[in-house]
């Protein structure tokens, strides 16, 4: 129903127009409901709703029977409304929402296989990167919505020259790309990608080819018409992608796995994007365009047609995979249709379209220096992808069948339809490209321009030029090295011998000793001892209101307003320092707790001198109370041992001494400190008129501070559970000591 209904919206975007839907939210915080269709979120849209049906048909029979099957239907929806979220929203910060939904649903698909241990390492190892490039997307959305002053996409466009010239623009471009890099698998974060097809096979074919890869191209492509015109942004994303797309083609070709190769290929294509939406010229954007269209098509059909073989024969090592065309026809065809795609076989596939705008866009670079180079690492890059392309697609197919795969047969009908209608899609695309560029690819590379400029029909000829000798070169060139090159597992192993050296083993390696300090500064701070936390808390507080009564300046006193203390006040206050040294000194747990109550009930008379009776009852009641509990409480617990040396003790009276000096200078600071009434003639003039309370220290603590005071309660109720759990306690006698 949704790919029917962004399906119905092609005639209207295609014209140059968009739809938009606002809903409030928390408007407070600019964050709302504000979503927008126009030609590149259509893309993405039919893409995500139309592979991702494509994926579920399949799913039915692939999945059929597992344990789990109900809960990977669950995940899947979940990643595909969080996509479509991403793709539609034009408030950056509901966009971010979502980006972060994509995570979080991608790891449970990539782990969905969760007894087992290799897939639950790349589910954490996909969701680590990707929330590593969560978290400093959110930084640079922050920091851009600050510097334009909203978080509506479509509105950012009118502070293009704002945030330009901005002096943070490069670090708000760095925080951007970082956040696409991870999530679109671009050197040197691609290393999680090859991992996560530990995943089922619908997983790989929906979030690998089709969606979750791609989010981080679309974001790039996205943001192009505000942050994009900038030598920074061009450079660096051709840079980036120059790397990635020559780095993984040439590694697709050592793979033997066949998820293994359409991973690398995966990771080459994205590069490629990246690459041209460097470029940033016309035909640049028209190309991304095509070959994100181009690309998914072939390399969903590619992923299932994988699975099918997986299922069947159970490997997918291509060292041994060969000869199935006899028994899985229809997958053969679709396969094979998929390869031709991807290796731009002309005036048939889509994919040929494709190649052919990327040569056009590297041919037409501004800069003529830079020509010959861009198109270069083009043609070797295709040339990979070319030769992994039938790896994958035909290889497989060709040759005597081996004895063992003799009684395998094609699967349910569910599960080769969906490769086939795909793979027929490339055909029809590549026979009526105009279709495919008049009413997908054109609106969503003007999108992706941030104007509307006139584009040339897609057509299948354009007659003997440059850019089809180029296409041609590379088909052969493809085809030579696949012909060539002999994947094994010695190849493999040769070229793994370098992982030390890897971005992988890299980032590891800086991962573990990230964890090796956290370790440290754990065992450091929790120790499991309650009496270390509280030293480390209080010695955090010391120095905290030390420094701030350090900056405050000196403390000025006026002792005129000093009176003299009776001889009462002086007899309670040396009582309560005659039960404070009896509390520090004692060996008896009780003769402290009756040595506590005294002190407390000296504040209590402190009170009642000082014209706080409620304050008096109030620490009374309480204070009796805890004296009770503590009594209780001691008569349960096993004998007092003091294993405290003398360097430990002088430390706690330092610390002790320490605290009580400083709260003493901070009380002496609020003395002198001139003495507002505001508040207090708040409260006492409103007290009985909203509370109809007479005593305003109780109004304040039951209406006025009623949260504040319902959460004290809960806290004195979880202390009484913990306390009737202690009285109730039964120790064995060896758990005595």
């Amino acid at each position: 129903m949704l790919f029917a209904f962004f399906a119905a919206q092609i005639p209207l975007v295609s014209s140059g127009n968009s739809l938009y839907q606002h809903i409030d939210w928390v408007s407070s915080l600019g964050i709302n409901f504000d979503f927008k269709l126009d030609g590149l979120s259509l893309l993405f849209s039919l893409l995500i709703t139309g592979i991702g049906t494509a994926i579920f048909v399949y799913a039915l029979s692939y999945l059929k029977g597992h344990r789990y099957f109900d809960r990977f239907f669950g995940y899947l929806l979940l990643f595909m409304s969080a996509m479509l979220g991403v793709v539609l929203s034009d408030n950056i910060l509901l966009l971010f929402i979502f980006w972060e939904l994509t995570s979080i649903s991608s790891f449970f698909l990539i782990g969905f296989n969760n007894d087992n241990a290799d897939s639950r390492k790349s589910a954490i190892t996909a969701l680590t990167i990707t929330g590593l490039g969560g978290f400093f997307l959110l930084a640079a959305l922050i920091l851009l919505g600050n510097i334009s002053g909203t978080f509506i996409i479509s509105e950012l466009v009118q502070s293009k020259e704002v945030i330009l010239n901005h002096p943070l623009y490069p670090l708000l471009i760095l925080f951007i790309f970082i956040g696409a890099f991870t999530k679109s698998a671009q050197f040197p974060f691609h290393f999680w990608l090859p991992g996560a097809m530990k995943a089922p096979t619908p997983v790989s074919a929906y979030l690998h080819s089709a969606t979750m890869v791609k989010a981080g191209i679309y974001l790039l492509a996205r943001f192009t018409p505000i942050l994009g015109d900038s030598e920074l942004w061009h450079y660096s994303l051709m840079i980036v992608g120059g790397i990635t797309m020559l780095y993984a083609s040439i590694h697709s070709l050592f793979r033997i796995d066949l998820k293994s190769i359409l991973a690398y290929s995966t990771i080459a294509a994205l590069g490629i994007l990246t690459f041209l939406i460097g470029v940033g010229t016309q035909e640049a954007m028209v190309a991304v365009a095509v070959f994100i269209l181009a690309h998914a098509l072939y390399k969903a059909v590619l992923f299932l047609v994988t699975g099918i073989i997986d299922h069947e024969t159970g490997t997918r090592d291509i060292t041994v995979l060969r000869g199935l065309g006899r028994v899985l026809l229809p997958v053969t065809i679709a396969s094979i249709i998929a390869a031709a795609s991807s290796a731009g076989l002309p005036f048939v596939t889509f994919g040929f379209i494709g190649k052919d705008l990327i040569y056009e866009a590297t041919l037409h670079y501004p800069n003529m220096e830079w020509i010959w180079i861009l198109t270069g690492i083009a043609i070797v890059t295709n040339v990979g992808i070319v030769a992994a392309g039938l790896m994958a697609g035909v290889k497989p197919f060709l040759g005597k069948l081996p004895q063992q795969f003799e009684k395998i047969h094609l699967p349910p009908f569910s599960m080769w339809l969906p490769p086939l209608l795909l793979s027929a899609l490339s055909i029809v695309f590549g026979l009526l490209p105009w279709w495919a560029g008049n009413y997908l690819t054109g609106s969503a590379a003007n999108a992706i321009h941030g104007s509307s400029f006139p584009q040339e029909n897609l057509a299948i000829w354009h007659g003997p030029n440059l850019v089809f000798l180029l296409s041609i070169v590379t088909l052969v060139l493809g085809v030579i090295v696949y012909l060539v090159n002999k994947p094994s597992l010695s190849k493999l192993q040769a070229v793994e011998k370098l992982n030390n050296i890897s971005p992988q083993s890299i980032i590891t390696g800086c991962a573990n000793s990230f964890l090796r300090l956290s370790d440290w500064i754990t065992g450091l701070s929790h120790n499991g001892y309650l009496r270390s936390y509280h030293l480390k808390i209080i010695l955090f507080a010391e120095g905290l209101l030390a420094y701030k009564l350090w900056k405050s300046g000196p403390i000025v006193l006026d002792f005129d307003q000093l009176t003299r203390p009776d001889l009462y006040e002086i007899a309670v206050v040396l009582v309560l320092l005659g039960a404070l040294f009896i509390v520090v000194s004692t060996a008896s747990r009780l003769t402290a707790v009756v040595s506590m109550s005294v002190i407390g009930y000296c504040t209590c008379l402190i009170f009642v001198f000082y014209s706080a009776p409620d304050l008096a009852m109030t620490q009374f009641t309480i204070d009796t109370l805890s004296t009770v509990l503590f009594v209780l409480v001691l008569y349960r617990l096993p004998s007092f041992i003091n294993f405290a040396s003398k360097k430990i003790l002088y430390r706690d009276a330092a610390v002790s001494i320490g605290f009580g000096l400083i709260l003493s200078l901070v009380a002496l600071r609020v003395w002198s400190e001139p003495i507002a009434k505001d508040i207090s003639d708040f409260y006492g003039e409103n007290a009985y008129i909203l509370a109809k309370g007479k005593n305003v220290v109780n109004v304040i603590l039951v209406d006025f501070r009623g949260i504040d005071t319902m959460f004290e309660t809960v806290v004195l109720s979880i202390a009484a559970l913990g306390v009737y759990s202690l009285i109730r306690l039964r120790l064995k006698p060896t758990e005595k000591e």
